[in-house]
């Protein structure tokens, strides 16, 4: 198995509204608005007010991520993005969340697996990808860093 990179993608978190406890968890709604990728093949930008997480925190203290993005290349290309995933939080998590400080990959366990499609002829190769994303903090961001797995 090989991991290629894809593209490092950081995205804008401005509000994040606590729905409380619903039935599977701590629900929370995590405004999305903009940001940008960018990788060996491929760069663009988030496109602002089109996504959004809802994320459920499970009484392990595991933020369950359910997130829809769309992302926009250079060239005008859309890119339905969505993943879901796992990230832990810890104390470096949670003070990245109050704006305090920044986390580094590796400072908490946060994977996703990213999945995308998209109509055009240039970029239909990433419908069929498997992905994986490693996650950092920053105030009022979050970012990725995306891999394809390969044979």
């Amino acid at each position: 198995m090989n991991f290629e990179k894809l593209f490092e993608m950081t995205v804008n978190l401005p509000h994040s509204y606590d729905m409380g406890d619903l039935p599977t968890g701590h629900r929370m709604f995590i405004e999305t608005a903009g940001g940008t990728f960018k990788g060996p093949s491929i760069q663009g930008i988030v496109r602002n007010s089109m996504g959004g997480e809802w994320g459920t925190i499970n009484d392990s203290g595991c933020l369950v991520l359910d997130v829809r993005l769309t992302l926009e290349t250079d060239d005008g290309a859309l890119i339905y993005l969505e993943y879901t995933g796992r990230w832990v939080i810890n104390e470096k998590t949670q003070k990245a969340l109050a704006g305090e400080i920044s986390t580094e990959y590796g400072d908490h366990y946060a994977f996703t697996n990213p999945r995308m499609q998209t109509s055009s002829e240039k970029y239909k190769y990433l419908n069929n990808l498997f992905c994986v994303a490693k996650g950092k903090l920053s105030p009022g961001k979050v970012s990725y860093d995306c891999y394809k797995i390969d044979n």
